[in-house]
């Protein structure tokens, strides 16, 4: 019996070089070699293999495509367990019924040598690298592209079905394998009042799918030595804050887009509004409450990809929207794709936005988030985004273009963030967040995905990089499962999978999370005080709050009802109990029904705060009273301007600009600050010292009252006979 040591531990054939696009050290290359000088056998090895090397403990799963072309042989493998695609093959030679190549640049000289068999459907043999030799076999199969298309025979009955079922007005397919198209089409309609079909040329709103294509933008930067992913933000956007310090001098553009800055998602700053800009956005972050510790906790994030494009635009010089065109719609075709659904309108081949509610489809108003666009305002259709979906499959390359290096690729693909959810199913592992996509395992296979809503579209995108499968599904209906559900039916086929019924799966799921809202609504007034009323009559609400990060709040009467108005929104209040207000419900889909807006008087009665828990995760956002815009105008301060007398001394008020100023006998002027009601405060003093002035309808002010912790002193103005029975008196 032979010894124990007589037998060599086996070793992992070769490592990829790290500029090839594998991205594991464990590499092994097929080669088909026949004997020399020997005539070329019928039948040929020409086509698509698939197969195994018999390593002791593991089967390692290989890919193989040969090429004939005028005379000279060429191809290229992929081994999906070491995300290793196309690594090319040398020295191909084949001759009778023996076959041989090897892999271009790998240590070890990974050789494959074989035999074909008679039927030409098999060839078996030794792979040898480094000395050590494993048995392997491939069996030959159909292009996989072409696998996948035959696959997908009759999905338009599945889908026309699916769209009927679930009330989805119109959806578009891609399907790519490698570097082919397997599909693009286009189902149901773009206008329903108007029975418009979609086409593969549709463009549709794809919402937070946007989120790759800035990442990617950035990974350019970084493949150019402009950025790493990892240097502070500050060293490249110095007047950059966050409310903690900390947070300030160590976050990274890679926290950033893996959602882990300690920021919630505080939505409300910019979503609906359109009057502001990219650079006060990222101004007002300093003004917003964190809710973890940096890198403590995943945390989708908006701002935090707004901030991403941000930086892309004051590294390269360019808008957000020309840095993305021109390095990655232009080199891929991507000329109809745009970043504003103004843009989509003027096209001739645009979906409109719809939205289920109560079993009803109905059309709704397109969602401008122009200012948004690094998070999710990116409109395409399915005939660029599956060349979109083929970068990423190619390691970077689009036909003879690299646009991004595969190690950049391969990045941008790498888990950096726990998602904390549980699985759906035993079939799925934990969900993981890369950059600007979400990652896990899916079935046994490697799948990199994310998804985007935005109102009245749906759209996923979603890659099975280790199978070379792309699938992208776009919607034209507000939160819509079908996406996911049918990117599982046709995972499934493509991957030749089991079948799972994933459309009734999906319709199941949605009806127990909608009877799971219906239910919690029943029990919404369980704590609500009735009988109450609020304290004073309905304008004493009205005005104007402002939050240094959320801006202005207004609130106005209209009728018997009083209205919220935040970034264009329109709120309708019912009263719940007391001085707390609701958000009614609403036709507008935008609405945040139910939301509680809390008003807080001061020390003094008035009703000088509005508190909102506009995001969940910390504290009610607190919203100061803004003085009436009258407070600010020249014409009515005028009014307040003049001499007023305390006993023993003369209060002068003094206009300077929009300014009013105070000055007592010598001492230095004193700036009077505005706060309703023609009311200031004096900034030196803080709040220990109000200034009101009595004003008739027409006239100047007649009187000031100034309001202290000791009592309330009186200081009549001193008019022009005062005056003039003081100078009678002196003579």
């Amino acid at each position: 019996m032979p010894s124990e040591r007589s037998t060599p531990t086996p070793r992992c054939p070769v490592r990829c070089p790290s500029h090839r696009p594998s991205r594991c050290g464990l590499l092994l290359l097929a080669l088909l070699l026949l004997a020399p000088g020997a005539p070329l056998a019928a039948p040929s090895p020409a086509g698509h293999w698939e197969g195994e090397i018999e390593i002791p403990g593991m089967a390692l799963e290989v890919l193989i495509d040969l090429a004939l072309e005028e005379g000279v042989w060429s191809g290229s493998i992929s081994i999906p367990a070491q995300n290793a695609q196309d690594l090319p093959l040398e020295r191909i030679a084949v001759a009778g019924d023996s076959v041989s190549f090897a892999i271009a640049g790998i240590p070890g000289g990974p050789t494959f040598a074989g035999a074909l068999d008679e039927e030409g459907a098999t060839i078996a043999g030794t792979f040898t690298q480094g000395g050590q030799s494993f048995p392997f076999h491939l069996a030959s199969r159909e292009d996989p592209a072409a696998r996948a298309r035959a696959a997908l025979s009759g999905l338009e009955e599945t889908v026309t079905g699916a769209i009927e079922e679930w009330q989805t007005p119109g959806l578009a397919i891609g399907v790519v394998v490698g570097d082919e198209v397997v599909l693009a089409e286009g189902y149901g309609y773009r206008d329903r009042e108007e029975e418009l079909p979609v086409t593969p040329q549709t463009l549709f709103a794809v919402g937070s799918c946007t989120k790759a294509f800035t990442c990617f933008a950035l990974a350019t930067l970084v493949d150019e030595g402009r950025l790493d992913w990892d240097d502070p933000l500050i060293e490249h956007l110095p007047a950059f804050r966050m409310q903690d310090e900390y947070v300030t001098a160590h976050l990274t553009p890679r926290d950033m887009v893996s959602h882990r800055s300690g920021l919630p998602r505080h939505d409300l700053v910019w979503y609906g509004k359109r009057d502001i800009t990219r650079t006060e956005l990222v101004r007002r972050l300093r003004h917003l409450e964190l809710s973890r510790e940096l890198r403590e906790q995943f945390q989708y994030n908006n701002l935090m990809y707004l901030t991403a494009g941000y930086l892309t635009e004051q590294l390269t010089g360019l808008s957000w929207e020309r840095a993305v065109r021109e390095r990655i719609f232009d080199p891929l075709e991507m000329a109809r794709s745009n970043f504003s659904v103004a843009e989509s309108q003027r096209d001739a081949d645009h979906a409109l936005p719809y939205l289920e509610e109560e079993d009803e489809i109905r059309q709704i108003d397109f969602r401008p988030i122009d200012v948004m666009g690094p998070a999710g305002s990116i409109n395409s259709c399915v005939e660029e985004m599956n060349r979109w979906m083929m970068v990423h499959l190619n390691g970077g390359q689009y036909g003879e273009t690299e646009l991004l290096s595969a190690p950049a690729v391969n990045e941008l693909h790498a888990p950096q963030t726990i998602i904390p959810a549980t699985p759906d199913s035993p079939e799925e592992s934990q969900l993981l967040y890369a950059m600007g996509w979400m990652v896990r395992s899916w079935r046994g296979h490697h799948q990199v995905q994310h998804g985007g809503n935005i109102d009245g579209f749906s759209a996923l995108v979603t890659l099975f990089p280790n199978d070379e499968v792309g699938i992208v599904a776009l919607s034209n209906r507000n939160a819509d499962p079908l996406p996911d559900a049918i990117t599982k039916v046709i995972a499934d086929r493509v991957l030749e999978l089991e079948p799972e019924d994933w459309l009734a799966k999906g319709f199941e799921k949605q009806e127990e999370a909608e009877a799971f809202v219906e239910k919690a609504k029943e029990k919404k007034d369980l704590f609500r005080q009735k009988g109450t009323r609020p304290s004073r009559p309905r304008e004493a609400f009205a005005g104007r709050f402002e939050h240094p990060g959320y801006g202005v709040i207004e609130i106005v009467e209209e009728g018997s009802q009083l209205v919220m108005i935040l970034n264009q929104m329109r709120m309708p209040l019912d009263h719940w109990h007391y001085d707390v207000f609701v958000v009614a419900e609403s036709d507008e889909e935008v609405i945040p029904e139910d939301l509680r807006a809390v008003f807080l008087g001061d020390a003094a009665g008035h009703l000088d705060r509005l508190r909102i828990a506009l995001e969940p995760t910390v504290d009610p956002i607190v919203f100061e009273r803004l003085p009436a815009a009258r407070m600010y105008e020249a014409s009515h301060l005028e009014r307040l301007t003049g001499d007023y007398e305390l006993p023993g001394q003369v209060i002068e008020i003094i206009l300077q600009g929009n300014t009013l100023t105070a000055r007592v006998g010598g001492q230095p002027a004193l700036e009077l600050t505005p706060r309703g009601h023609d009311e200031f405060g004096i900034a030196e003093m803080g709040e220990s010292v109000r200034v009101r002035f009595t004003l008739p309808e027409s006239g100047p002010a007649t009187e000031i009252l100034l309001i202290q912790q000791g009592g309330v002193f009186t200081a009549p103005r001193v008019t022009e006979e005062d005056r003039d029975s003081e100078t009678g008196a002196d003579e």
